[in-house]
């Protein structure tokens, strides 16, 4: 190297070496990772030696004799080394991963590495998109022969099997992204909070919400204190827009062929195949989902979560939608979640921030219109809201922290508000999957806007909601002991008052699963 500048004749050499390499990676043992170490050693060596055109075919033949992969820079701009994509695999291939794929894939910026489903039906997409990527039904078995080709994994399946299939892939060192809710239960999402820093790996969950501008606005406006210090927010969504508090289906039918049902089980109680739970209606059985509260709460919830610092409750309250099946006939479907919820979560005091009472409802009910929006105006959005009541006033808004607006509307025309104290992310919640890819290739502990030490606590109170709803229902007699305001000792995950409303704290785990 001569003034400081790459020959031409160099430059051809290493474009032939990063050639060579790229085949080398795709048939050899050994990790990316691996490759990234011993590559970036010859690269330094090689700077250092390459000093001069009078020993050029000295250095050149040790470059020819190295492993080396040219830097992105070198090779110019727009030239992606191999070096540089990640290598990812889908455990869920259908569904939401059909969002979550393609976005972390990034038009070929990554590549996509192996995938996993228990329904054929579900993956046909994904595996006419990536048709070089082996195929499995089970996610252990794609571990353990894609180990080594594997960088990080997407997690996009039924509820009640996040926590088992991330914990796996933690395990084995990989970056992870689990679609919301991170879990089924709160010892999961605890555990799988500690596991992150222990396997020391970047994860995020998939409540895209939390990359988007409206959060972060929101956040600022609160913590600013444009509406004094708050003491009550309301939540609200329209779901479930899938059956709920309706009867365990029954009858006797063929599984598709297409269909492994005791991999599709997985952790939960066996259950003999019913269409009634796929493809999505899952959401809306307790041994599978999480109901309303699982598919909305962790982009409703997230809202004030952040903007308030909220961390574990100390107490939970509900009252659900009762069914009726004649005159003063009353029935409790516990394998349903019911139609509809209103539940009380308290929060105590953090720091000088003062105690805050957050109140969900679902199935269609909604908070009363607060007294400063005039009645023809929106009240939020069709599929839900927030709002955020105060000292010094209210702020409204959407899902994500949507068109966020102080009340009455008319304060939004002279308002200062200050700009988010938080930095934005490329492309809003569109970036969400790609802000996770970039924080996977510079490593453990850079930021992405759900990692699991926020989005664990947050999935805790989320499911704290349906922990509540669980209890609603049992029945000693004719009473109904779980039908008070349950104390939770967050340190210890317990309810302090209620003994039976721990069996689901955590719950047993069929066909030898386990964390």
């Amino acid at each position: 190297m001569a003034n400081g500048e790459w020959t031409p004749a160099i430059l051809n050499l290493l474009l032939i070496r990063n050639f060579l390499n790229r085949e080398l990676i795709d048939h050899s043992p050994f990790t990316i990772d691996v490759f990234r170490t011993i590559n970036l050693f010859c690269y330094m060596n090689a700077l250092k030696k390459v000093s001069s055109r009078r020993n050029f075919i000295r250095n050149t033949s040790l470059a020819a004799g190295s492993f080396f992969i040219v830097p992105r820079h070198v090779l110019g701009r727009g030239f992606i080394a191999p070096s540089d994509k990640l290598n990812i695999a889908g455990i869920g291939a259908g569904g939401k991963a059909e969002v979550n794929l393609p976005f972390a894939w990034n038009n070929g910026a990554e590549n996509i590495v192996a995938l996993c489903d228990v329904d054929d039906r579900m993956a046909v997409n994904a595996r006419k998109r990536w048709p070089n990527a082996p195929y499995y039904r089970d996610f252990r078995e794609m571990l353990e022969k894609e180990n080594k080709n594997i960088d990080a994994v997407i997690v996009t399946t039924p509820d009640h099997m996040h926590a088992v299939q991330a914990m796996a892939a933690m395990q084995l060192g990989k970056h992870v992204y689990v679609e919301k809710p991170l879990t089924h239960d709160i010892y999961e999402a605890r555990t799988l909070t500690k596991a992150a820093q222990q396997y020391k790996v970047v994860t995020q969950m998939g409540n895209q919400g939390s990359s988007g501008d409206d959060t972060r606005n929101v956040e600022t406006w609160i913590q600013a204190g444009v509406i004094g210090d708050v003491h009550t927010v309301h939540v609200w969504t329209n779901r479930p827009v899938w059956p709920q508090g309706i009867p365990t289906p029954t009858g006797t039918f063929e599984v598709p062929k297409e269909v492994d049902w005791d991999l599709w089980l997985g952790t939960a109680p066996h259950r003999d195949f019913n269409p009634a739970y796929l493809p999505a209606t899952w959401r809306g059985w307790v041994d599978f989902g999480s109901g309303s509260l699982g598919d909305m709460g962790c982009h409703f919830i997230d809202v004030p979560f952040r903007a308030l610092k909220l961390g574990y409750p100390v107490s939970v309250e509900c009252s659900v939608g009762s069914v009726y099946t004649g005159f003063f006939k009353e029935v409790f479907y516990t394998d349903s979640y019911p139609p509809s919820s209103k539940i009380h979560i308290q929060f105590p005091q953090r720091g000088s921030l003062p105690p805050v009472e957050m109140i969900w409802y679902d199935g269609g009910i909604k908070p009363g219109r607060p007294a400063e929006l005039l009645p023809d105006e929106p009240f939020a959005e069709w599929d839900g809201g927030i709002l955020f009541e105060g000292t010094k006033g209210k702020l409204m808004a959407g899902l994500f922290g949507r068109n966020a607006t102080l009340l009455p509307t008319a304060k939004m025309k002279e308002a200062k508000l200050p700009k988010s104290k938080f930095p934005f992310v490329e492309r809003g919640s569109e970036g969400h999957q790609t802000q996770w890819v970039q924080a996977c290739k510079k490593g453990y502990g850079t930021y992405t806007s759900s990692s699991f030490d926020v989005a664990g606590p947050l999935t805790e109170t989320v499911i704290m909601g349906n922990l509540a709803i669980r209890s609603y229902n049992i029945k000693d007699g004719n009473n109904f002991p779980g039908r008070k305001k349950l104390l939770w000792d967050g340190a210890n995950m317990r309810i302090t008052n209620f003994e039976a409303a721990n069996a689901f704290v955590k719950r047993e785990y069929r066909n030898g699963f386990k964390l």
